[in-house]
């Protein structure tokens, strides 16, 4: 900082340009930022409550210090003036008031320029300053601080379009936990979390990473890396197996429990290149490769089909499957596997069938096939039993329609009558009777339910709620629920603990408890999210 003391001196300059070369940042910040410290240090000299302004000349320079004051009216009345006069709180609503050094009254100001109005600016330049060691060490800090803010604005300009890529650096320290990254020209930071379990890395240690993330924070623009991130897995594949750098090959999805067990889905676009074989390489070499990487983490590389069903079967691994039922309105799929693959289809605590749930995007439910040949029998002794009461039939009839796919009072009711028509043994006669009986029984069954909605006092918002069968609104109301509000206010314990045997899932539940509190919000992002924060409530219990 000795080279300001001799002003008009091209050092400053030289400064300036070396500055913003080493640091690779616009050298009109470093001017400015000079400029700012000189302002402080003039201030330090002639008072701080003047309003000074220091200027360099970019090709001499050349220092200017500037005194800055306001035209005010004659009368005008300064903040020491009026600070006696004004109460704390009645100065809240006050103006802000200049002080003396802060201004030039009309008079004044004419005899410096004729044609000063109210509200003009005077400027008046003021004598060369001595910077003193106090001075110049304030003034070095404010340059400091300048050059690491620009430094910081500039790595955020760098990284922020560089997320999603795959970074290389050198581990600087770690601190609690969190591997501090020097990427070269910025640091970097993988926080405990986004490190793979079990794995640490000692200081000046080459690592990889996922740029997962550039935010502003308070300390400044902030760059977060990860390992555990699927994308991480997604990129280190791309970059070993030429087929999908290329695009021929297609990375359809990735579920990861990091350091333990993966899946990665692969789809190719040329009929001839097997996906699989591409990425395990020759002899496994290329997956080995990022296995390495990832700490010795099992990965399962499995077929993409559009099929649900067929990329279900994929992805559970070498696993034998007998039958898969497909759910769409809830995205749910049944599998049944023999009594001997349980274990290998749901895998270690779990993990097998979770790993291929997230793969997918489906719930997937996975019992044996005696299991589903129990549940099976119970469903058909049931919705027979129903038919033998609700329609006065026979046991067999109330089996043939069940063999036929009938399931409810309402499909007998309301189907064609040429499908019941169908069945083994059935004519006109009987479809129509079956039929009738049919239709009788359901609004019996409706008019029980009016009768039970007026007696329990059901308002008619809940009444016309299609998020609950009337059975259940019935079964609520007899516990004291009996608007709409009501339901809304439950959480989904609370509705448990009221109706233990309700048959309804836990999505079922929470379902209905969200579509019951969709009034509550302005729009439909509110409601998705508070639904998103009851989700994570109900799994963190």
């Amino acid at each position: 900082m000795a080279a300001v003391k001799n002003f008009g001196s091209v050092e400053i300059i030289q400064i300036a340009d070396a500055v913003a070369r080493e640091k690779n940042i616009d050298r009109q910040l470093i001017v400015d930022a000079m400029e700012n410290s000189i302002a402080i240090a003039a201030r330090k000299k002639y008072g701080h409550d003047k309003n000074i302004t220091a200027s360099i000349n970019p090709k001499s320079g050349e220092i200017s210090l500037l005194r800055n004051r306001e035209v005010v009216a004659d009368d005008y009345e300064t903040a020491e003036e009026s600070e006696d006069e004004i109460s704390n709180e009645e100065s809240a609503d006050q103006e802000i008031r200049l002080t003396d050094s802060q201004i030039i009254r009309l008079t004044e100001a004419k005899l410096k320029k004729e044609d000063a109005v109210i509200g003009d600016i005077l400027s008046e330049s003021l004598p060369p300053i001595d910077l003193g060691r106090v001075a110049a060490q304030t003034a070095k800090q404010v340059i400091v601080q300048k050059v690491r803010d620009a430094e910081r604005e500039r790595q955020h300009e760098d990284f922020k379009g560089r997320v999603g890529e795959v970074v290389h650096g050198t581990v600087k320290r770690v601190e609690f936990g969190n591997v501090i990254v020097d990427l070269g020209n910025a640091e970097a930071i993988i926080e405990r979390p986004q490190l793979i379990k079990g794995e640490s890395f000692r200081v000046n240690e080459r690592v990889r990473a996922y740029l997962k993330e550039v935010r502003r924070e308070l300390k400044g623009p902030q760059i977060f890396l990860s390992r555990t991130a699927p994308e991480f897995m997604a990129k280190l594949f791309t970059q070993e197996v030429p087929e999908i750098y290329d695009g021929i090959i297609e990375i359809k999805g990735v579920a990861r429990e990091p350091g333990s067990r993966a899946k990665i889905a692969v789809y190719s676009n040329d009929p001839s290149i097997d996906p699989i074989g591409s990425c395990v390489g020759v002899r496994g070499s290329r997956v080995q490769a990022v296995i390495s990487e990832l700490q010795g983490e099992k990965i399962d590389i499995v077929q993409w089909s559009s099929d649900p069903a067929t990329f279900l079967v994929n992805a559970l691994s070498q696993t034998e499957v007998t039958k898969v039922v497909i759910d769409e309105d809830s995205d749910r799929i049944e599998v049944v596997v023999p009594d001997d693959q349980l274990s290998l289809a749901i895998g270690r605590r779990g993990q097998n069938v979770r790993l291929a749930s997230e793969l997918i995007g489906w719930q997937i439910d996975i019992m044996t096939e005696e299991d589903e040949s129990t549940r099976r029998n119970e469903d058909f002794n049931r919705v027979s039993s129903l038919f033998i009461e609700a329609l006065n039939i026979e046991e067999i009839i109330a089996h043939l329609l069940v063999s036929e796919g009938f399931f409810s009072v309402e499909e007998v009711a309301y189907v064609e009558p040429s499908e019941l028509a169908a069945v083994e043994g059935f004519d006109d006669d009987i479809v129509s009777e079956l039929q009738a009986r049919a239709v009788e029984y359901l609004n019996i069954q409706q008019e029980k339910i009016e009768a039970a909605f007026k007696e329990y006092g059901v308002a008619d918002d809940l009444a016309s709620f299609e998020g609950l069968e009337p059975e259940v609104i019935v079964q609520l109301a007899q516990k004291g629920i009996t608007t709409l509000d009501d339901v809304a206010d439950l959480s989904h314990d609370e509705f448990v603990e009221l109706l233990p045997d309700s048959g309804l899932t836990d999505e079922q539940i929470n379902d209905a408890i969200m579509e019951a509190r969709g009034h509550w919000f302005e729009n439909e992002e509110d409601a998705v999210d508070q639904q998103e924060q009851d989700k994570n409530a109900q799994e963190a219990s």
